[in-house]
């Protein structure tokens, strides 16, 4: 569990607005002033439909889009010309003058293919590359944005999707479609971030009684699960736990209003995946845990934060029927 050295928050919405150069720098600067990276991830090449409807040169199809005003997989992919990625390496360059961070995020996850699949210069792209398929033009896309940013000191990460078509050579793998994908990279001696739906996903419901809970993710994730969760799985060989750095805690926010209902959903489990992530298995303990859990709701009491009322039981930490509690 020596590898298990650190941790990660990520958080998303959809919504209107944006954020200034100089609000970005606040935030950096304030996370910094308590040992916090902040790491950007600016999605490519699938979730881009704002990036299209903006320049619709930089889509497959020529015709104007619209910003996607409601939650779902978008259809559109940034197309794979050269012009698109030095359009894209330009925003990374900007990225890199407000995120002094080694990570650079760059999603590659969701990357619906269609649109290449039906353009003729997507496919002809493909045969000038000498590439496969769409999953190789996606990585080779990848690639270009690995070698950019290793060329300026800094590290790609992205969401196990990268690993299809071929993995760039300096890319960390986030895990999120189960453990295998983190296997996988570590096993081809890329560092791996773990961040499973099955234990890490906090806007997936708290409790078995939906109508008792706010509107949530489909599945069910409850605090037990969180803390009995391994973030080095088990059946990873021992010379590659070392490309194992850490775990994620994801917490999506599209079904969450207000900034009350993101803690409800976060405290108590980001508690338990602390504790996962930064304490050996063979010194976790749930009793003791559950005995410590009590003072810490305690002080999040004090501090106004919104966490999810549990039954501290030290053998199940349950908390299925636990009523809502979302204002004081």
């Amino acid at each position: 569990m020596s590898a298990i050295r650190s941790s990660a928050f990520s958080m998303a919405s959809v919504t209107e607005g944006f954020y200034t150069q100089d609000d970005v720098r606040e935030i950096v600067a304030y996370a910094a002033a308590r040992f916090i990276n902040v790491v950007p991830e600016i999605e490519m090449p699938g979730h881009a439909q704002a990036a299209i409807a903006a320049y619709p040169e930089l889509g497959n199809t020529g015709n104007q889009i619209s910003v996607r005003e409601y939650w779902s997989i978008s259809e559109h992919i940034l197309n794979p010309e050269d012009r698109t990625v030095a359009f894209m390496q330009d925003v990374l360059a900007e990225v890199l003058e407000l995120f002094p961070g080694k990570f650079i995020h760059i999603g590659g996850d969701e990357a619906v293919k269609n649109e290449w699949k039906a353009s003729p210069r997507a496919q002809e792209r493909i045969r000038e590359l000498g590439l496969k398929d769409e999953h190789e033009l996606q990585s080779w896309f990848i690639r270009q944005m690995d070698t950019w940013l290793t060329q300026r000191g800094r590290r790609l990460i992205g969401w196990d999707e990268i690993l299809e078509g071929g993995l760039a050579p300096n890319a960390t793998v986030m895990s999120w479609r189960g453990i295998e994908g983190g296997l996988a990279a570590a096993r081809q001696g890329h560092d791996v971030v773990m961040a499973p739906t099955k234990a890490t996903y906090f806007d997936y419901y708290q409790s078995v009684d939906r109508d008792a809970e706010p509107l949530a993710a489909a599945a069910f994730l409850p605090l037990d699960s969180v803390y009995a969760w391994d973030p080095v799985p088990a059946e990873l060989e021992p010379r590659f736990v070392k490309h194992v750095l850490g775990a994620q805690g994801q917490l999506w926010t599209e079904y969450m209003k207000e900034p009350k209902q993101v803690e409800y959903m976060a405290f108590p489990r980001a508690s338990a995946l602390a504790e996962v992530v930064w304490t050996p298995k063979d010194r976790r303990d749930r009793e003791d845990f559950s005995a410590r859990l009590a003072t810490h709701l305690r002080r999040l009491e004090m501090l106004d934060v919104n966490y999810r009322v549990i039954e501290l039981d030290p053998h199940s930490l349950r908390q299925d029927y636990t009523p809502i509690r979302l204002t004081r």
